[in-house]
């Protein structure tokens, strides 16, 4: 049976037991060693949603042991300043490696590369609006997400598009999370008087108000899409006046980024990182710049399979391949900005002054396969009452209740754009069980395959309170800087209005109080837990609205 919401007492509780406990066994036996990491590696895109740039890591060193960190003291100065020092230590070591391991074609066509970028700097201006011409038009031409996509595949180089719209194995979860949408339709309202100009789809998302039920979720290494990066995805979000998630390993820097946006880009999406000196670090500068929300990302701390990946020839550092220089021949526009900017680094990490490609193996060290519970009690109390955290990643009704015990406000549905676990269930299945979980008055964000407005709607009408946008703007990022994303977000957004518009709603509390009046589910797509050999347990319908129809 599901769980009820849990009361505010008794959250109160759990969450001083979880601390007392962490506490005592910090005391008793310190933070202990998670050990080596082995073949790793770090990638991101989704729909980060996806995450970004991928760091690839064929043999991560054994990480050091994490710092001893008691939950109500705070580290010693000291202590923290050898930690720092350490840590540097650690990236200059490992961007020397990197840099060392690079065989002589890699070193000969990076150097040149370094010879000719100031004058292809210089000569950008000119020569991007002739190389850009045609994919700009393909932006002016879309009309939908898929058109966008399809521009984004013939301005990017080969390798880089694949990571981008790939997902785990066969993509099996990545077709389901998109096709997941078509189990539901609506019924259209008739006279409905609801005029033109009296749609509002504002949402309040993690702590603000804004102007759309939808935003843009975070993703790493956005500038490998496009050279104008975070920035441009920024400028677009504040043009529309919606929400921004901003990554970790962002490679445009925090206040950039804010300067961009000053009233979209509030929340800062976190790793399980093993190193809580460095996170600290993060989250107090998080918090100079801005930023009022967190999301941690907890279906990350182990890389899926991304086979298209493996086929596209998907390195980083690049290996300058023969199919590598061939596919960068048929992406001049890509391949001119690649050449003409500065490579690009991980500007939210402490002291990463490195390029981004150096330091693949520090990064992928720095995962935390480990990171639990308690590690999440730390992470809420370390944010303190900034703002709402919430836990990104979350596919089971009973995590989500245990998040809000340990201090968590709101619930992330995802399955990280189906590229990590193959055949993970899609998050718009997922979503009605998580809402019966926790109740009507916790936040449940959702994303995961939205490609149309009409998904929007269809997520907010089945139980999510805002949902989150990421290969549906990453694909006009990489087609077309800011104008891509800014046509991207209006696409949805004219989406969106149209929908509420002819189901005759006003406003999203409308449609969700209307919801069960108007959504015809296929009893077809009815999920039932699987494993379960008792005949008195069987049978739990991942859908509730379901669960009546299959027991008849």
């Amino acid at each position: 049976s599901l769980r009820k919401p849990l009361t505010t007492a008794a959250a109160a509780t759990m969450m001083l037991r979880r601390r007392a406990a962490l506490a005592l066994r910090q005391a008793t036996q310190g933070q202990p060693n998670a050990g080596a990491l082995g073949a790793f590696a770090h990638r991101s895109a989704c729909g980060c949603t996806s995450c970004g740039a991928r760091a690839l890591s064929t043999a991560a060193k054994p990480a050091a042991p994490a710092p001893t960190l008691n939950l109500h003291v705070a580290p010693p100065k000291a202590s923290a300043s050898s930690e720092k020092e350490t840590r540097k230590e650690k990236m200059a070591a490992a961007a020397k490696t990197k840099e060392g391991g690079k065989n002589k074609w890699q070193n000969f066509v990076g150097g040149v590369l370094d010879v000719i970028r100031p004058a292809c700097s210089a000569a950008w201006p000119a020569v991007m609006n002739v190389l850009d011409a045609p994919s700009k038009r393909r932006v002016q031409n879309a009309a939908s997400v898929y058109d966008l996509r399809l521009a984004a595949e013939k301005r990017m180089h080969a390798m880089c598009f694949g990571y981008l719209d790939g997902g785990a194995d066969e993509e099996i979860a990545l077709r389901r999370s998109v096709d997941a949408y078509k189990d539901v339709e609506l019924r259209h309202a008739v006279l409905h008087g609801v005029g033109h100009g009296e749609v509002d789809a504002s949402a309040t998302i993690l702590g603000h108000k804004h102007a759309l039920p939808f935003f843009v979720t975070s993703c790493a290494g956005q500038r490998m899409f496009h050279a104008d990066g975070e920035v441009a995805t920024a400028r677009a979000a504040e043009k529309h006046g919606v929400h921004m998630a901003l990554s970790q390993l962002t490679t445009s820097t925090f206040e950039d980024v804010r300067e961009a946006a000053p009233t979209s880009a509030r929340t800062l999406q976190l790793y399980v990182w093993r190193d809580r000196y460095l996170l600290a670090e993060v989250l107090a500068r998080a918090k100079e710049v801005g930023f009022t929300a967190l999301a941690l990302t907890a279906d990350f701390s182990w890389v899926g399979n991304r086979e298209r990946e493996t086929k596209t020839g998907f390195t980083v550092p690049p290996s300058y391949s023969p199919r590598q220089c061939v596919d960068a021949l048929r992406s001049p526009a890509w391949t001119y900005d690649f050449m003409s900017r500065v490579p690009y680094g991980y500007k939210a990490v402490p002291d990463a002054d490195f390029p981004a490609e150096s330091l693949v193996d520090f990064i992928a060290q720095q995962m935390k396969p480990e990171f639990d519970w308690d590690d999440a009690a730390w992470l809420c109390e370390e944010w303190g009452d900034t703002g709402p955290v919430a836990l990104k990643g979350v596919a089971r009704g009973a995590d989500a209740v245990r998040w809000l015990e340990v201090g968590g406000k709101s619930i992330w549905v995802s399955n990280h754009g189906g590229r990590q676990l193959e055949s993970s269930v899609a998050p718009f299945d997922v979503l009605p069980e998580v809402r019966a979980a926790v109740g009507p008055d916790v936040e449940v964000i959702m994303d995961g395959g939205v490609r149309r407005g009409i998904d929007v709607v269809k997520a907010l009408a089945r139980g999510a309170d805002s949902v989150a946008v990421g290969r549906a703007y990453l694909y006009g990022l990489a087609a077309g800087g800011f104008d891509g994303v800014d046509k991207a977000l209006t696409i949805l957004s004219k989406d969106v209005h149209l929908a509420l518009g002819l189901l005759g709603c006003r406003n999203v509390a409308e449609l969700k109080a209307r919801a069960p009046e108007m959504m015809l589910v296929k009893e077809s797509s009815a999920y039932v837990q699987g494993g379960i050999f008792e005949p008195g347990v069987a049978g739990h319908t991942l859908q509730p609205c379901l669960q009546k129809a299959k027991n008849q």
